[in-house]
């Protein structure tokens, strides 16, 4: 752990007092701010593959997932913990090149490492805790939705899983060109976003769609105690790949870390003037009743069965 101390000295700061180097880390939070915390597993052979995955693109994105949870309730993420478990053949070019990409996310996010723990173990084995902060009062949860909501995402969905079956096709030279392989090795959270959403108060809803849209849209859903109608040609997927293909990866393909929130429909010409650089889709509403309607066009519907990730999944 010293030699990650050391790699990322530079970074101590918003909040962090005390940071690596003593039995726990201080940090103090801003007066009027209500503190965030989660956690992530990202663990080789269900996150990643050690011989597929760049290394620095699994440092970049352990913390990127793990700070879309602090994006989707508007927050802003400011320090986290990071616990690593690695073999001890992983510890030299393997390990520079995570320390390299998780500290190009760190600096991207203004997000600082604060201390964790180290340990050996033969698979790669690593949890990020993120704490963030939030206006006293302003998160958002996503258990707020109600009937006659308009439902928006923002981004391209289904990229991310477009971007692992290149990677599978051994296209990984391509990353720096490619947006569905940049959109799975490198995400990007939507933190500003979300915090405009929460400061405007635009939203009654959010989350981050990171197990996919069929998934994550069951979950607010459920939490809220609604339903939801949405139109499979209003959904935002790849570019370049066929109409069916590109509508099945928006729906259930994960690793997006993109936002689903939910908009007063009186309040829609304000979220129009005020985006400016976001890109967001309108994609369907909430309803009372507590079904999810997936629209396929000229009249013909189905019901939309969650098919995202699910680790338990048989």
């Amino acid at each position: 752990m010293a030699r990650i101390a050391h790699g990322f000295a530079s970074e101590r700061s918003f909040g962090v007092r005390v940071a690596m180097g003593d039995d726990a880390a201080l940090w103090q939070p801003k007066p009027g701010y209500e503190t965030l915390l989660t956690s992530d597993w990202f663990l080789e052979g269900s996150h990643f593959l050690r011989d597929l995955h760049p290394p620095d693109s699994v440092g970049w994105k352990c913390l990127a997932r793990a700070t879309s949870d602090v994006a989707a309730m508007g927050g802003t993420p400011r320090c986290f913990l990071l616990n690593l478990a690695l073999p001890t053949s992983h510890t030299e070019k393997w390990l520079n090149g995570f320390l390299n990409g998780l500290r190009q996310a760190s600096k991207y996010l203004k997000c600082a490492l604060a201390g964790g723990d180290t340990t050996r173990n033969e698979q790669i084995l690593i949890n990020v805790t993120v704490v963030g902060e939030v206006k006293k009062g302003m998160a958002v949860l996503r258990s707020g939705a109600k009937p006659g909501d308009l439902l928006f995402v923002s981004g391209r969905l289904g990229e991310a899983e477009l971007g692992l079956q290149k990677l599978r096709h051994g296209k990984a030279g391509e990353r720096t060109r490619n947006a569905a392989l940049r959109k799975h090795l490198y995400p990007e959270p939507q933190i500003e976003l979300g915090h405009w959403l929460a400061e405007t108060r635009l939203t009654n809803a959010m989350m981050d769609i990171s197990d996919g849209l069929s998934t994550d849209l069951a979950r607010m859903c459920k939490a809220s105690g609604v339903g939801a109608v949405i139109a499979e040609g209003s959904i935002p997927g790849p570019a370049g790949i066929p109409a069916s293909e590109a509508a099945r990866l928006a729906l259930h393909g994960g690793d997006d870390y993109e936002l689903l929130f939910a908009v007063p429909a009186h309040r829609i010409g304000e979220l129009k003037r005020g985006l400016g650089k976001w890109r967001i889709q309108f994609i369907g509403r909430i309803t009372r009743a507590r079904k999810l309607i997936l629209s396929k066009g000229e009249g013909e519907t189905e019901e939309l069965v969650p098919a995202g990730w699910d680790p338990f999944r048989k």
